[in-house]
């Protein structure tokens, strides 16, 4: 992406102060509903001494872990950072672009409900496009990020809850 397809992308919410609102609270409301709807997963399969919980426990864990390893080792740059722009979504952070943890994480979080609770599974599949939609537009992440990230959920998803 340039820095013109940004600034098109970036326009309408740019023109209108509502719309901006709009979308940097989008990015902290799909994050934090997710971020509230995981603990609340692993306290209810805890309390119920369900089996389920190590798995749920462990296949976010390690997968993030892995994400946040591979994301210093690579250490790309945020589009804000190589393009010279001001982000919607505003961030102070230098790097670590490639792959977006955010949608990594609510994928992956997703694929715990998926294992556990089918019909929140896909809400959160809803809100990981969602996501991945506003932390382009705003600024934060390249397209490759958010598809690198959704791959990786999906992936560590399906292996380590479906496949091992």
């Amino acid at each position: 992406m340039t820095k013109r397809d940004y600034q098109k992308l970036a326009a309408p919410f740019l023109k209108s102060p509502k719309k901006r609102k709009a979308l940097i609270v989008s990015d902290l409301v799909l994050t934090g509903l997710v971020y509230l709807a995981y603990p609340i997963l692993l306290l209810v399969l805890f309390f119920l001494r369900d089996e389920r919980f190590w798995r749920c426990f462990f296949v976010p864990a390690v997968s993030f872990l892995f994400v946040s390893g591979l994301r210093k080792l690579i250490d790309a740059p945020r589009p804000y950072e190589k393009l010279h722009f001001r982000p919607i979504l505003h961030k102070e952070k230098h790097g670590e672009s490639f792959p977006s943890r955010h949608v990594f994480s609510v994928f992956v979080i997703a694929f715990a409900f998926y294992y556990t609770c089918l019909p929140v599974g896909v809400v959160l599949t809803v809100f990981g496009i969602l996501l991945a939609a506003v932390r382009v537009v705003g600024g934060v992440h390249f397209p490759k990020d958010v598809l690198a990230g959704a791959g990786i959920g999906i992936l560590a998803g399906v292996l380590g809850f479906f496949v091992f």
